[in-house]
């Protein structure tokens, strides 16, 4: 049994050898884009076939709490591509009949100037149907703090097997195809690109902390937080039988649900890293920051274009056309 369960190890270590950093591992799609869920024990599967030996509680656990919730749910379905197309075609005919509505006055009947009205009705209610989606487009390449910043967990547990995650769709054949990615990365040499490139600006470390402020203060996660207060739930057991309600079941559901909505307190967490930590620690924070980005933008082939860079002087240590950590410098240190 040790003797099979060595080759395994050297099996696993030889077959994960292969792949290269950015290269696309696993992916699994949810069922249908109405009910937006992945089946996370079936995406393990496709990695342990891989030679990925991950444990339910760095994969499945985190992955739960990130994309399993009712409310991140209900937003991957009106955030997803198929929803915002059937919201553009609603969109257009709502255009259309506002704009026909308002200066259908100055008709004088003519069937010439009708059908002149209505390609102008349609000219118009087409170029802002398309302004409005072509906003909705660049603002998706942003990160996002429903599903990007929900899985920063999930890569902090799954960059120890050099597997990073993020979800990204689109519409194929009419049809929303919504996807989890398991991308092979090896964050070590990124690490250390990035930390050298810390230190390099590290004469102007106020500079620096004035560009994560403009370019991560409005990342906040607000998060409810709550206290139960061990002195509410005494009071009740030292009253007198006599006095005590005769309907227990309905005392301790009103009780508990008064101490939840007394006690319940929001905090916000910022994602900025503190700058008077040491270069090593912001990279990493930084790195895991954009991590479900980076894999949204590399999948769907929406990075931007690499900096120029002068011959021999490459960082890029992924198979894209910007690394990890390239990518960091352009959105945050640049």
């Amino acid at each position: 049994v040790c003797v099979l369960l060595l080759l395994l190890t050297v099996f696993s270590d030889l077959w994960t050898g292969v792949f290269l950093s950015g290269q696309c591992v696993a992916s699994v799609s949810t069922s249908t884009w109405i009910t937006p869920t992945f089946d996370f024990s079936h995406c393990r599967t496709l990695l342990e076939t891989k030679g990925f030996q991950i444990p339910a509680e760095d994969f499945e656990g985190p992955l739960r709490l990130a994309l399993d919730h009712p409310s991140v749910r209900r937003y991957l379905l009106f955030n997803s591509n198929i929803f915002n197309v059937i919201m553009a075609s609603v969109l257009y005919v709502v255009l259309w009949c506002a704009v026909y509505s308002t200066i259908h006055m100055y008709l004088d009947g003519s069937t010439a100037e009708f059908w002149v009205l209505c390609l102008c009705v349609s000219l118009v209610s087409v170029i802002l149907t398309s302004a409005i989606n072509l906003i909705f487009h660049y603002s998706n390449r942003e990160i996002n703090m429903n599903t990007d910043v929900r899985l920063v967990g999930v890569n902090e547990h799954t960059v120890r097997h050099k597997l990073l995650l993020g979800v990204a769709d689109w519409v194929q054949k009419c049809r929303g195809n919504l996807q989890l990615f398991c991308v092979y990365w090896d964050l070590s040499p990124c690490l250390i690109s990035l930390t050298e490139a810390l230190n390099d600006t590290s004469f102007v470390r106020d500079q620096v902390q004035n560009k994560l402020k403009k370019r991560m203060s409005h990342l906040v996660l607000v998060t409810e937080v709550t206290t139960l207060d061990p002195e509410t739930g005494v009071q009740d057991e030292e009253l007198p039988e006599e006095e005590q309600p005769l309907l227990v079941e309905g005392r301790e559901r009103s009780a508990s649900t008064s101490q939840r909505e007394d006690s319940k307190l929001t905090k916000n967490f910022s994602l900025m890293p503190d700058t008077t930590l040491s270069n090593q620690v912001i990279a990493q924070q930084l790195l895991m920051t954009y991590s479900a980005l980076y894999v949204r933008l590399l999948v769907s082939n929406k990075l931007p274009a690499p900096p120029q860079r002068p011959t021999g002087a490459g960082k890029n240590h992924s198979t894209s056309c910007l690394c990890l950590c390239e990518y960091v410098e352009l959105k945050v240190l640049r």
